[in-house]
């Protein structure tokens, strides 16, 4: 069964590759273009063949292997890209297909975006995460001075293929990042994907195809709103001011994936809300089981605490050397542009210890 969604510009099938529209639409547009795959070494290995094999349009195409990890989305990486198309002679009649997760579709689409000014691009997501979260908004860029995405470009794909096959070449751990976006559409819109999803005990086991495309549709609505992130867009980014700052810190000590960082967001933004009575206490404890239900925590000392905060604060959301981000105001409900003091961020991380702490003796 195939569900489509329609977004700006492009639309996004959900089902097997080999029941969808890909075929026609590289044979219909790309017939007499060079084709470039752009992999990490997993996709490479786990995805790839499956492309070639099936879709002869593609046994021709020049792959491009980028380094796996969020460390390796960088300029410098794109620089050396941007040299070998040229040295294969792609010109803007040729199109990209971007296979893997969010860090492939990120910059995949930012090379493609910027090469001769701009070349088609199509995204392939192979990870739950870049399905439900990436697949949606445009969105490409990479990394810079340690900060997560703080070169990039609004630029959409001339389509979006998810199919869950894919999935069943994810580690635990990425299944898992990629459930946490989906936590987190129903926490700032949804009462109802939020309980369907809660409601989960084996989450690889028990995700469908019918929640991906409700948590694609719920972030589908939000960007088609507000496509440049003025106004509605910036509730997705509901526990992300605490999230990227994370992720950005432990990425040169112990990197921990996005979807991780985003959870801990989650539950201290959802702690923040709490103290402030946005929400109740019912609430608030329905969201911590279930977060606890299904990861692990994190212990952070004093130091990381300084350190993190000094991350938040190069958030691209904030104003006047001022921390902003998004608050619960009940399951399913958010609102934007609430200043975080920093005794609040330091309150929500002693709660996070304490919570690690009860669970781990």
């Amino acid at each position: 069964m195939l569900f489509t969604v329609d977004a700006e510009g492009y639309s996004i099938e959900i089902g097997s590759l080999l029941d969808g529209s890909f075929d026609s639409l590289m044979i219909d547009n790309y017939s007499e273009s060079k084709k470039i795959i752009v992999v990490d070494e997993n996709t490479n290995e786990f995805c790839l063949d499956y492309l070639i094999t099936n879709f002869d349009c593609l046994k021709e195409a020049e792959v491009i292997m980028i380094p796996a990890g969020e460390e390796n989305k960088l300029l410098d990486i794109c620089a050396q890209v941007w040299l070998t198309w040229d040295e294969y002679k792609i010109t803007r009649s040729d199109v990209v297909v971007n296979l893997g997760g969010g860090m492939i579709t990120d910059i995949g689409g930012f090379m493609a975006s910027l090469y001769m000014r701009g070349i088609d691009f199509i995204n392939i997501p192979t990870s739950l995460l870049s399905m439900v979260d990436a697949s949606v908004g445009g969105k490409t860029g990479v990394d810079h001075g340690g900060i997560k995405n703080l070169i990039g470009v609004f630029s959409n794909p001339k389509a979006v293929f998810i199919d869950p096959l894919f999935l069943s070449t994810l580690p635990e751990g990425e299944f898992y990042s990629g459930f946490a976006e989906m936590l987190k559409h129903g926490l700032i819109v949804s009462p109802t994907h939020w309980y369907e999803l809660s409601a989960l005990n084996d989450v690889q086991q028990e995700i469908n195809e019918r929640h991906i495309y409700s948590s694609i549709v719920i972030k589908n609505e939000i960007v088609h709103q507000d496509p440049f992130e003025k106004d509605e867009r910036k509730k997705l980014n509901f526990g992300h001011t605490i999230g990227h700052a994370l992720e950005s810190y432990f990425l040169e000590k112990d990197p921990i994936s996005h979807g991780y960082a985003v959870i801990l967001g989650v539950l201290c933004e959802s702690f923040i809300s709490f103290k402030r009575n946005y929400i109740t206490m019912d609430e608030f404890s329905e969201i911590e089981r279930v977060i606890v239900k299904h990861y692990q925590l994190i212990d952070l000392s004093s130091e990381d605490y300084t350190e993190i905060i000094r991350y938040m604060k190069s958030d691209k959301k904030n104003r006047n050397n001022k921390i902003f981000g998004v608050l619960l105001i009940g399951i399913g409900e958010a609102i934007i542009n609430k200043e975080y003091t920093t005794n609040e961020i330091t309150d929500a991380f002693d709660y996070l210890n304490r919570v690690y702490s009860e669970l781990n003796n």
